[in-house]
């Protein structure tokens, strides 16, 4: 599934009555009774992740008022709430990123696979006796970290 990206209005656009944001040399601007309150780089999602957390959580706006506005999932504003109640702001810059990484599929799992790559052993086979599925072994096959012998 691929993110979805906020767009990023060039003029101010309200949120709501009371919050509006807008877009200025690659910086985003957000607006609390027309002052500045909040500020980050167009590219620095994890910011963004966290200021829509804040003023949601603060009472400014809702989700979907932000969700809207920004063109984004209204769902994933909810999450991003969540976490920063649950977890904290540390959580939006210094978590270890392991988003689009096989969880099952170890470097010991991977040796494992290779060597019974290397006796003939079939895929299927393979991913019964490693207790991962079919599809685990065939991905890494594609993407190359495992390699078939003819």
């Amino acid at each position: 599934m691929q993110m979805q990206l906020p767009l990023f209005p060039r003029t101010t656009k309200l949120i709501n009555h009371t919050v509006g944001i807008f877009c200025k040399d690659d910086f985003v601007y957000y607006l609390h009774n027309g002052s500045p309150v909040h500020c980050h780089s167009v590219d620095d999602m994890n910011s963004y992740r966290y200021i829509t957390a804040i003023m949601v959580n603060s009472g400014l706006c809702k989700p979907i008022e932000i969700a809207k506005t920004l063109g984004v999932s209204a769902r994933n504003i909810q999450r991003y709430a969540k976490a920063l109640r649950e977890k904290g702001p540390d959580w939006f810059f210094n978590r270890k990123e392991e988003r689009g990484k096989c969880y099952k599929m170890t470097e010991a799992l991977l040796i494992d696979a290779q060597e019974l790559l290397d006796k003939f052993y079939s895929i299927s086979d393979i991913g019964r006796l490693l207790g991962v599925s079919e599809g685990a072994v065939r991905y890494h096959i594609r993407k190359g970290t495992l390699k078939k012998k003819s």
